[in-house]
C-alpha cells in the first residue's frame, strides 16, 4: 500500500459508503467525513425528474468538506438523465451513479432502480447519454438478478452491454432483488448473497473496477475482499451505525494513509459545522440523528443517545447539547 493519500475517485472508491435513501444526506455525509478523508461517499438516491423538473439547489447543494462525494441518479430516460447530469454538472460531484438495484416500490411503479436488471439495453443506452453531458466519470450500482432471473446469465450480459457502452467502474449488491413478494428492508437481508459470483465477474471482466456492496459489516471484511482482488467494497447500514468502528481507521487500513480518528475527534469537529447549520435556521437533530452510532458498542452509548434523542428537538437545542452527551460519554470511560 501506497503511504500517500489516493489521489483519483477510482482509487478512493476501494472503500465506499452506500447511498441510503433518509440516511445519506448532506449532514450525514459532512459527519462521515470526519472519520474519513478518504472513503468515497454517495448521496441518497435522486430522481432525474426532480432534478429536471424540481427544486434543484435544495436536491443538489452540499458542502465543499463532504468531497469526494458521488451523486446517484435514479431514472430510466435516457434523454432526461442526460439532462439532470447537464444540470448537476455545475456542482462539482466527483462521480455520476445510476441507480439500477433499488427494489423500492417507488422505483419500481417508476420504471427505474433493480427493474433495469431487465433491461440492460435500456441501461446501455442511459449511461452513454449520461456520459455524453457529464464532466466526471459516469458509474453504474447493480444487483445480481432480479425475480427468477438466473445471475449466472442475467449478470455478465449486463455487464457486457454496460462496459460496451463506456462504463469502467461497477459497485454489484451481491444479492437479487425481488420484486414481488418482499420488501425493501427484506430485500436487504433475505436473499442470499454470492460473493463467488462477484468474484468470477471480476474474472471475466478484468477491465471494469468492481466493487462488492451487501453483508459487509467490518473494516476488516472489507480489507479481506479487497486483499482477495476485488477493486472496492462499499458498506452500508454498518458504517451509519458504527462510523467509528468501519471509517475511523479505514485511511490507515484501506489506503495507508492518515491515522485511525476517534469518536470523540469527530463529534467535536462537527461543533463548528453544528453552529452554522443553527445559525442558517436549521435544528440539531437534523444533524445528530446522523451521530447516534458515534460510541456504538462503548461505555455511555445509551446515554449519548437518550440524551441527543430527547433534547436534541428542542427549540434550544445546539452545540451544548452535544456538549453535554459527549460529557457524560467521557465520564463514563474515564
Amino acid at each position: 500500500m501506497s503511504p500517500t493519500a489516493p489521489q483519483t475517485v477510482t482509487e478512493k472508491s476501494r472503500l465506499s459508503v452506500a447511498p441510503m435513501l433518509d440516511w445519506t444526506d448532506s449532514a450525514c455525509r459532512v459527519f462521515h467525513r470526519q472519520f474519513s478523508k478518504n472513503t468515497l461517499l454517495y448521496t441518497e438516491m435522486v430522481t432525474a425528474p426532480a432534478i429536471v423538473h424540481g427544486m434543484r439547489t435544495r436536491l443538489l447543494d452540499f458542502r465543499a468538506a463532504e468531497h469526494p462525494v458521488a451523486l446517484q441518479l435514479g431514472g430510466s430516460d435516457p434523454a432526461q438523465l442526460r439532462e439532470a447530469v447537464r444540470i448537476a454538472a455545475p456542482w462539482g460531484y466527483d462521480e455520476i451513479n445510476l441507480n439500477c438495484g433499488c427494489p423500492s416500490d417507488r422505483v419500481q411503479s417508476g420504471s427505474f432502480g433493480a427493474v433495469l436488471m431487465r433491461q440492460p439495453d435500456l441501461v446501455a443506452a442511459c449511461v452513454s447519454e449520461m456520459m455524453a453531458a457529464s464532466p466526471v466519470e459516469v458509474t453504474v450500482k447493480c444487483r445480481i438478478g432480479v425475480d427468477d432471473q438466473d445471475p449466472q446469465e442475467v449478470l455478465p450480459a449486463f455487464l457486457e452491454k454496460i462496459a460496451a457502452a463506456g462504463v469502467r467502474r461497477v459497485t454489484i449488491h451481491a444479492r437479487k432483488a425481488w420484486l414481488q413478494g418482499l420488501s425493501p428492508k427484506e430485500n436487504r437481508d433475505v436473499p442470499p448473497l454470492d460473493y463467488d459470483l462477484v468474484f468470477a465477474m471480476k474474472a471475466a471482466f478484468p477491465q471494469l473496477h468492481i466493487s462488492l456492496n451487501g453483508g459487509v459489516k467490518s473494516l476488516a471484511a472489507a480489507r479481506e475482499l479487497l486483499d482477495r482482488g476485488l477493486d472496492g467494497v462499499m458498506i452500508g447500514r454498518a458504517a451509519y451505525h458504527e462510523p467509528a468502528d468501519i471509517l475511523g481507521a479505514a485511511d490507515a487500513t484501506i489506503w495507508g494513509a492518515g491515522t485511525t480518528t476517534t469518536a470523540e475527534d469527530a463529534v467535536v469537529a462537527m461543533f463548528p459545522i453544528i453552529e452554522d447549520h443553527i445559525q442558517q435556521g436549521g435544528r440539531l437533530h437534523q444533524i445528530t440523528r446522523h451521530m447516534l452510532g458515534a460510541f456504538a458498542g462503548r461505555p455511555g452509548a445509551r446515554h449519548w443517545r437518550r440524551i441527543l434523542s430527547e433534547e436534541g428537538t428542542r427549540d434550544d437545542a445546539g452545540v451544548a447539547t452535544v456538549e453535554r452527551a459527549l460529557a457524560a460519554v467521557i465520564s463514563l470511560a474515564a
